[in-house]
């Protein structure tokens, strides 16, 4: 019998490796009910990180722009990390998002799994007024302006007997700064915002994610139709 259900969980402010350790620990028990052929659960966790630049699998060193010792000053830590996608910035005012799931309750595949993800970010952008767009090529959430889009949701997901770890991370009152010590995503044509600097306006953490919480259940209940579109 596959579990459809969504179970959300919020871990306040943690350090990245100790998120990371939690998600690994969730993943792999997913896994072991799996081969036992039981149950299994799908975990969306929310979570705001102390100043961290990850990098990807795939990334590039040369993608972080500044020093050990600049890294200091600003309060940062560096971590490599195995997810996909080059490097990123996590901080305060920022939502991570980390979907634990078992694509196989759902029937997905990895293309299809980062559209609805995707797709949550978008309509949840929606209720706050902020039209966002896709790019061809560049996976995550983005505002097209003067020709230089900015970034203002991250993705960078690891896929593991179908199940998933690593995820999103989305800017809502986050300091925009750090991203200039960094090529975000390795791109160096495109820049980051955050729904505040869209809006103008304040924007609450928990207003947020009691709007993803409804847009993540909304995209996965109806998938199929919201998957004709790929």
């Amino acid at each position: 019998m596959k579990n459809r259900e969504l179970i959300f969980e919020d871990w306040n402010t943690l350090e990245y490796n100790k998120a990371y350790t939690k998600q690994l620990e969730y993943k792999n028990s997913i896994i072991e009910l799996k081969k036992n052929l039981q149950s299994t659960k799908n975990i969306i966790v929310f979570v705001e990180h102390p100043h961290v630049y990850t990098l990807g699998k795939h990334g590039k060193n040369v993608n972080l722009l500044i020093s050990e010792k600049k890294l200091r000053e600003i309060n940062a830590t560096f971590v490599h990390t195995d997810r996909g996608g080059d490097i990123t910035y996590h901080g305060y005012g920022q939502i991570v998002i980390y979907p634990i799931i078992d694509l196989d309750n759902f029937n997905l595949h990895v293309k299809k799994f980062v559209y609805l993800l995707e797709e949550s970010i978008i309509k949840t952008l929606r209720e706050f007024n902020i039209e966002t767009t896709r790019l061809e090529k560049a996976p995550g959430v983005w505002i097209q302006k003067n020709n230089r889009p900015e970034k203002i949701c991250a993705i960078g997901i690891k896929i593991e007997k179908n199940v998933s770890m690593h995820g999103l991370a989305l800017n809502v009152k986050t300091d925009l700064s750090y991203f200039n010590y960094i090529n975000p995503c390795g791109y160096t044509d495109k820049g980051a915002t955050s729904m505040e600097k869209e809006t103008k306006k304040e924007i609450s953490i928990d207003s947020v994610k009691k709007i993803l919480k409804e847009k993540f259940i909304y995209c996965f209940k109806n998938q199929e139709e919201i998957l004709k579109e790929i």
